[in-house]
């Protein structure tokens, strides 16, 4: 028998050692010992068209439709992605958000301007004291008190923040490096995270959710030696994120992993409405500390970094490089920061202190009222935006002039962000999803507010 026959249907057939459609509509045997075996010269003897019709044989797939999460353990909130997959590729998906839905609007509305701060905390809880400080200064443009508050409260908010964004970045880098297998530099980076968070909890009183800035400036002062034991815990954290880096950058599989991997282009991140590390990673310098100053950071010297392609490897070495340019401007901060009252002297916006409240009844009264009845705001309406962990972290307030907000919208930038997983798992391998979700930093809380 010829390699190469013609069919009944008249369709030319080439036999690799399994029944021909003839054969099996015969019934006829076709054992493989009885089939011809494929000569080593059949290229040779094959004249073009076969030889096409060889190089497109493959094993036949059929696109298949599954769920990943949404409680998948590695998905960093609970979110649902509804794949089609051609064998290990990804050939379409939907991105499902809102699982970990918190009511933060609503609840704002319903809350006193000074009640949502512990809303606040629950959205980036990577990240707690940056969502304080961004809603603190919304209330606080409404109010026109911005250019009032206390020098060193500035600096203290400046200073919690920076450390905050550490935090957020080093828990970013150490999940994405052990989605990757390295489980070692996970370790090594939370190690970091948790002295950082022990500062704050001396500081605040609580590990994560802290509820430590007021409008008008912050709840309380340092604690004695602040100052001395962040420079002792900045210095070991230098040498942790020096052994992560070497570990990972030069590793043949990290980057194998990484580079080249869900890239995405400055002008299409731009489109998207991207910020923070993920927009800088496309090569576009924008930071609202450097592009928009607020608070002390027109005081500091620091550099922006970022990426030349936009994939994942450059999203984690901008978050790298930014974690050692908030260290520069914390020391420039401790350096810097003047002695002084740490919240502003006006018992219409600012809460009385504890001891007072409990010892006076005037204190008491007021305090009652800020919380209960609320700080009475002027009517109007302000767009406020920082720099949070993940990019602009924005808060449009509208106010009625009462003590509660008629409307309290919040720009999340994992929100933001997450709207462009689709486009960048395109095309992408099975395995490629949970770094890209890890890189791109999406907090549940933060997302679905």
């Amino acid at each position: 028998m010829s390699m190469t026959t013609q069919s009944k249907t008249g369709l030319k057939t080439l036999a690799f050692g399994m029944p021909t459609p003839d054969e099996i509509a015969s019934g006829g045997s076709h054992g493989l010992s009885a089939r011809p075996k494929l000569p080593p010269d059949l290229m040779s003897k094959l004249n073009a068209a076969d030889l096409e019709e060889v190089e497109d044989i493959e094993l036949p797939t059929e696109p298949m439709t599954i769920n990943m999460g949404p409680s998948h353990p590695a998905t960093h909130g609970t979110v649902r992605i509804v794949l089609t997959i051609d064998g290990e590729t990804v050939r379409d998906s939907d991105v499902q958000v809102g699982y970990l839905h918190r009511c933060f609007e609503k609840e704002a509305e319903y809350a006193t301007y000074t009640q949502v701060f512990p809303y606040t905390d629950r959205l980036n809880y990577v990240s707690p004291l940056l969502n304080n400080v961004g809603f603190a200064l919304a209330v606080e443009k409404l109010l026109g008190i911005v250019d009032r508050l206390p020098e060193r409260a500035q600096y203290i908010r400046v200073i919690i923040g920076e450390i905050s964004r550490i935090t957020d970045h080093l828990t970013c880098l150490g999940a994405s490096a052990m989605e990757v297998g390295g489980f070692t530099p996970f370790l090594w980076m939370i190690k970091a995270r948790e002295w950082l968070w022990e500062l704050l909890e001396e500081l605040t009183g609580a590990r994560l959710t802290h509820s430590y800035v007021r409008i008008g400036g912050v709840s309380q002062d340092l604690p004695e030696h602040f100052i001395e034991k962040l420079r002792a815990t900045l210095q070991k954290s230098t040498s942790v994120i020096g052994e992560c880096e070497s570990l990972l950058v030069k590793n043949r599989i990290f980057r194998d992993r990484m580079d080249g991997v869900a890239t995405m282009s400055a002008e299409d991140a731009i489109a998207m409405g991207w910020t923070g590390p993920c927009l800088r990673s496309t090569g576009v310098p924008y930071d609202v500390r450097k592009d928009h100053p607020y608070l002390v950071y027109d005081r500091f010297e620091f550099d922006v970094p970022v990426g030349s392609v936009g994939d994942n490897y450059d999203r984690f070495a901008v978050r790298l490089e930014e974690i050692r340019q908030s260290m520069r401007i914390l020391d420039q901060a401790m350096k810097q920061i003047p002695a002084g009252p740490v919240l502003l002297d006006d018992p219409r916006v600012a809460m009385p202190a504890k001891n007072a409240v409990y010892n006076t009844i005037e204190s008491m009264i007021g305090h009652f009222k800020l919380v209960i009845d609320g700080i009475k705001v002027p009517a109007g309406e302000v767009y406020s935006y920082t720099e949070g962990g993940n990019g602009e972290l924005g808060f449009y307030i509208v106010s009625d002039g009462t003590g509660r907000p008629y409307r309290c919208h919040v720009r999340s930038p994992s929100f933001i962000i997450t709207q462009s997983m689709s486009k960048l798992i395109l095309g992408a391998g099975i395995a490629d999803i949970i770094p890209t979700f890890g890189m791109i930093n999406m907090i549940g809380g933060e997302c679905d507010r």
